[in-house]
């Protein structure tokens, strides 16, 4: 009987550290350090309350089936591509993503901000105040810059397998449209309003998907710069067989260029290779969905050529 009392409670005694052990485990292992751009990044919990501040944190989240709670959309939600959108519930405005509303966001009640570490970084400790930040490239990042970017976010979100499966199907997908293309021409993106021109260099978003997909960029020579602010003379010298334009402003400068006898001699304006695409898909809206979206529009501008 003494024997059959002690091991019963030494069963019980088990089972209390067993469950013990159980209970703990979730919290450990929800635990995820990520490296931003501001350095060691830690969570213990999984956020509910996501806000970002530039459309390619609402691409990320998208591809992960998360909805921020709250955007800096630049008070205009259509801004974001409605690919994005359409996976995502609607979200309360933050304001510009150059000047995000601290107040906004304060009362959005957030656990999680992923803000840009080129523009937000002199309001960091603000965020930060508001809820834990997450600095990442955003603005002026490359392609493969924005993967990383992703996957970061991935792991802030405990979606780390969600997100780095969807990134290998992207892969894949940007696979898949590069066999389309044998063009042997040049493209060049370039963004357009009344003040001037910026030709999206081989170190852009754009010129980097075009990479991806094996289109050659008319911009030979070296440079770290993503937008290069391009004269009429630079357009001549650059001289693409295609050029893509995302006009901010009608109307812009090149109505002005248009004037100019030179213009004709251009090899896309020769070819009428000039063809105007959409600048928040082209330019603002940067991330998996937003380049298979412009490998799809890319291959009904040139065919799978």
């Amino acid at each position: 009987m003494e024997n059959e009392s002690r091991f019963l409670s030494m069963s019980l005694w088990f089972a209390l550290l067993l469950s013990i052990a159980v209970l703990s485990f979730p919290s450990s292992a929800k635990t995820r350090v990520v490296q931003d751009e501001q350095g060691t990044f830690e969570l213990e919990s999984i956020p509910k309350r996501v806000v970002v501040l530039e459309f390619s944190f609402v691409d990320a989240l998208a591809a992960v089936g998360v909805s921020p709670v709250g955007v800096a959309d630049d008070n205009n939600a259509a801004r974001v591509i409605e690919a994005v959108r359409d996976l995502v519930q609607p979200w309360e405005s933050v304001g510009m993503r150059s000047q995000p509303s601290l107040e906004a966001i304060a009362l959005l009640k957030p656990d999680l901000i992923i803000a840009d570490a080129e523009r937000h970084r002199t309001i960091y400790q603000d965020l930060n105040r508001i809820a834990p930040t997450l600095l990442l490239k955003s603005r002026g990042e490359t392609y493969h810059e924005n993967l990383e970017s992703a996957h970061k976010i991935g792991i802030a979100l405990n979606k780390q397998e969600a997100m780095d499966k969807r990134i290998q199907q992207h892969q894949e997908t940007m696979t898949k449209y590069k066999q389309h293309f044998t063009l042997k021409q040049t493209v060049q993106f370039a963004v357009v309003s009344d003040k001037g021109m910026w030709l999206h260099g081989p170190q852009s978003y754009a010129g980097g998907v075009l990479n991806e997909l094996g289109i050659a960029s008319p911009i030979t020579q070296k440079t770290e710069k993503a937008y290069l602010p391009a004269s009429f003379e630079l357009l001549l010298k650059t001289n693409p067989d295609w050029l893509l334009l995302g006009a901010y402003s009608q109307p812009n400068v090149i109505g002005e260029w248009k004037k100019n006898p030179l213009f004709k001699l251009l090899s896309s304006a020769k070819a009428q290779h000039i063809i105007e695409v959409s600048p928040e898909l082209w330019s603002l809206n940067r991330g998996m969905l937003a380049a298979e979206k412009i490998a799809q529009n890319l291959e009904q501008i040139l065919g799978k050529s």
